[in-house]
């Protein structure tokens, strides 16, 4: 473990909210009604709250913070050092193979993006509808994408994805994007099983880990997949940092991501006035300019401090605030949860709804403004997903609600609430409870519009 690294006894711990715990825990907020209250974050699945380790540890290497790859100097190849240790950190963490490459980004959205530039030509590529916009849309301008529709049961995904695959160009190069858990439904897909129905028809595969990574562990070797992205900020860590590992030869054949300093190896002058440049063929490749050091240190202290609190524990604890927050949402009959895959499916921390008669910015404003609890409300970058889920359902546009949606679309309408290492029973409690309370009371205060957000009325 690091010189940095911050103490955490975990044995005088009741539950894993304070073995693990995360800034802002103590954070109160004002109330319309008056008053104040601890505020209640349950918006995990957009940024997780960075651990108190994650920020102890950022904290005393900040005085120690040097260039990375540049000097000679102390405090420069300390920072180096810390950097690459990252690496390999990331890759203990995620089970890698032993020639695989770890890179490190800006978020699973950049590593998505890198992966679409390193695509060989001629490259098709598979993906479902119900997919986040991150792993949806990079890849119709470098490669023939096929569009898949939402399954509903997991054998059912894995069957579409064969007969799509069974129905290919077997002779060029495929690659399957498929998501690891939901960022509408929390749902966990056949991860496992999908890759194998991909190697089958020769083709590669790629998990969106993002929504996954925070909550299950997550093993590049077991799931047979080849490559893994996900983002430091849903892993509790700050600094805008992400990850894609995996399978070099891609990577490593591909243009640099980026050019500049610290992809390339060599540059010379030719005689005709322009450079020839002999570019890295390690992760440095796509690693170009002044990495994001503390960035990818916050990672690494992330997931230490997962590993090191037991995802056995992390998983029963999180398993325990889901039954929670479904029962308390399924005795509210106006209430209706969103599902693909149904209510026995086992899933991670993020559940979305709609209620009836309410629009979602309006029950989402009221939750903030009168109970200090902050979700999230919209079609959370999963537009098709959340329309598919949605299907014809009746829906009048309430007082307060989103922009004007396109002719013969729906608006914004449904309403997420997501947790995680951190989340007390305490603020899954006051959730349900305040749901309860809006539905059967309705809001305590007036709210309006305001470019497209419902906002409490002054």
């Amino acid at each position: 473990m690091s010189v940095f690294s911050a103490a955490t006894d975990q044995s005088v711990c009741r539950d894993i909210s304070e073995a693990l715990p995360v800034l802002g825990r103590d954070v109160t907020v004002p109330l319309v009604t008056g008053g104040e209250v601890t505020y209640a974050a349950l918006d995990y699945a957009a940024s997780a709250p960075a651990l108190q380790r994650v920020w102890d540890d950022v904290a005393a290497y900040a005085p120690y913070y040097g260039s990375v790859h540049r000097g000679a100097g102390y405090l420069s190849q300390l920072s180096t050092d810390l950097f690459e240790n990252a690496r390999g950190t990331v890759a203990e963490f995620l089970d890698c193979r032993a020639d695989d490459q770890v890179v490190f980004t800006r978020s699973t959205t950049d590593s998505l993006n890198l992966l679409a530039r390193a695509l060989p030509a001629g490259c098709q590529v598979f993906v479902f509808e119900t997919e986040h916009h991150a792993s949806l849309l990079p890849w119709q301008d470098v490669a023939r994408v096929t569009y898949l529709n939402a399954p509903r049961t997991p054998a059912q995904a894995v069957e579409t994805l064969e007969r799509a695959l069974a129905a290919r160009d077997p002779y060029g190069p495929a690659l399957v994007c498929v998501t690891g858990a939901s960022n509408v439904t929390g749902e966990l897909w056949p991860v496992r099983e999908l890759a194998a129905a991909a190697h089958a028809h020769g083709a590669r595969i790629v998990l969106d880990a993002a929504q996954l990574a925070p909550h299950h562990p997550v093993s590049v070797r077991d799931l047979d997949v080849d490559w893994v992205a996900f983002s430091g900020h849903k892993l509790y860590a700050p600094f805008g940092s992400g990850v894609l590992a995996g399978r070099a030869d891609w990577l490593r054949e591909a243009e640099p991501y980026l050019a500049g300093g610290g992809a390339s190896r060599k540059v010379t002058r030719r005689e005709d006035g322009g450079v020839d440049v002999e570019w890295h063929d390690t992760a440095a490749r796509h690693e170009a300019g002044s990495p994001n050091v503390i960035g990818a240190y916050s990672i690494a202290s992330a997931c230490k401090a997962l590993t090191e609190a037991g995802w056995d524990t992390l998983v029963a604890r999180e398993e325990h605030l889901i039954a929670k927050v479904r029962a308390g949402l399924a005795e509210v009959p106006e209430v209706r949860i969103l599902s693909l895959f149904g209510d026995d499916a086992p899933r991670v921390g993020v559940i979305s709804f709609v209620v009836d008669g309410w629009n979602s910015s309006h029950f989402a404003a009221a939750l903030s403004a009168e109970y200090g609890i902050g979700v999230r409300d919209g079609l959370f970058c999963a537009h098709p997903l959340v329309r598919t889920l949605l299907g014809t359902d009746p829906q009048t546009q309430g007082e307060c609600g989103a922009p004007e949606a396109a002719p013969g679309e729906k608006s914004l309408n449904a309403i997420r609430v997501s947790f995680g290492a951190g989340t007390p029973d305490e603020h899954v409690d006051r959730f349900v409870s305040a749901v309860k309370e809006l539905v059967t009371q309705g809001a305590k205060w007036q709210y309006r519009t305001v470019e497209g957000r419902c906002v409490p009325a002054v």
